[in-house]
């Protein structure tokens, strides 16, 4: 927060060197007008919360018992109430961050409706949620503020010096309400394009950080739900580099993206990765296929498709929809895969998809995640 004094200091100078037409102008009204129009952009916010969640981060690297904690909001004055909250009882909104869920979007600000979570609501809603939730949280602030800057008013006309210097160190220590967003962008609504387009909406709106998931976007289903489908990890990592370059460009370059994997849950794809050589990333992604082992042209019928991997000749089972199939059993392999290959290409904490809350579970594949990224982060 800037200093009170220095901000008044620095308004009565630009006012003499304005001259008599600024004779009605009160430098000391400018100072507080500015102290509770801080954040002029929601760039300026995206940067501010930006830093704030890697400072987090790294304190949570020192010591996990330095965890955050997020709140669920879907309306800007749900938001500033929480927070208002929050900071009434606990003196600070330190670790408190605020979640914009597409579910919640989806069931609660949608103008077709209240929609099932599957990326069915106006893609532009998220972006609009947070420069609405930033306004309330400002006027949180302003109204702080000025009740401040009344108390120091009447500690003045009362001669209260100590009382004086009390409220000023208040307001030059003030702790505002704007807190870190994790945006949901959903599986991206589109191709690496589009996720990119989108990505800039929510940071210019203010987004810090932004959670991605590894479904197809025009299959996508909410994360308890049968049915869903992943992408081969080649396209979920182009949207990861798609989020990272909006947060470059627009100058926010500590920007946090969370990597989501729905795949403990998913048990198809609809596309086979594409591979070059044994081993790569295509070739892992495809190993987990469910089919049956090709030892004679005769297996082969019209319209199926034969893939190599993992040392086999497979036909994959491919589903009236034109969906291919995974083996069960091996939705906790794919996570880890997904997890591993989201850190090393640019994804700064993980998001793992369970169908229940189950310590022991989680717990088995963030150990296997950690065994190659130590210092890995889950949300």
């Amino acid at each position: 927060m800037a200093n009170y004094q220095n901000e008044i200091k620095e308004a009565a100078e630009l006012k003499q060197q304005m001259g008599s037409g600024w004779s009605a102008i009160t430098p000391e009204y400018v100072a507080r007008m500015r102290l509770q129009n801080r954040f002029k952009t929601g760039l300026d916010i995206a940067k501010y919360t930006a830093a704030i969640m890697r400072r987090d981060m790294a304190e949570y690297d020192a010591n996990p018992a330095n965890y955050t904690q997020s709140l669920g909001c879907w309306h800007g004055f749900v938001g500033q109430q929480k927070l208002i909250s929050i900071k009434k009882h606990q003196k600070t909104t330190n670790k408190r961050y605020l979640y914009l869920s597409g579910w919640m979007v989806a069931g609660m600000r949608s103008e077709f409706g209240p929609l099932p979570d599957q990326s069915m609501h106006e893609k532009t809603s998220v972006p609009a949620l947070i420069e609405e939730l930033y306004t309330f949280l400002k006027q949180a602030d302003a109204r702080e503020l000025d009740l401040l800057f009344t108390a120091l008013d009447a500690a003045r006309a009362d001669g209260d010096k100590a009382k004086e210097q009390e409220i000023q160190n208040q307001i030059d220590n003030f702790e505002t309400h704007v807190v870190p967003i994790i945006a949901d962008i959903d599986a991206g609504f589109g191709n690496a394009e589009a996720t990119y387009l989108l990505a800039k909406k929510m940071i210019e709106a203010g987004a810090c950080c932004i959670q991605i998931e590894n479904q197809v976007s025009d299959e996508k289903q909410c994360g308890h739900q049968d049915g869903k489908v992943t992408v081969p990890h080649v396209d979920f990592l182009a949207k990861i580099n798609a989020v990272r370059y909006a947060f470059l460009e627009l100058g926010v370059d500590d920007g946090v993206i969370v990597a989501r994997t729905d795949s403990l849950g998913a048990g198809l794809t609809k596309q086979i990765a594409y591979s070059q050589e044994p081993g790569d990333l295509g070739d892992q992604y495809n190993s987990f296929l469910d089919g049956e082992e090709i030892t004679d042209l005769s297996q082969i019928k019209p319209g199926d498709v034969i893939v190599n991997t993992n040392g086999k000749t497979i036909k994959p089972v491919r589903l009236p929809s034109n969906l291919f199939q995974f083996r069960k059993g091996t939705g906790i392999d794919r996570v880890v895969l997904d997890c591993v290959t989201s850190l090393q290409n640019g994804a700064d904490l993980l998001w793992i998809e369970t169908e229940k809350p189950h310590i022991g579970q989680i717990k088995e594949m963030v150990d296997k995640i950690r065994e190659t990224i130590p210092n890995a982060k889950l949300v």
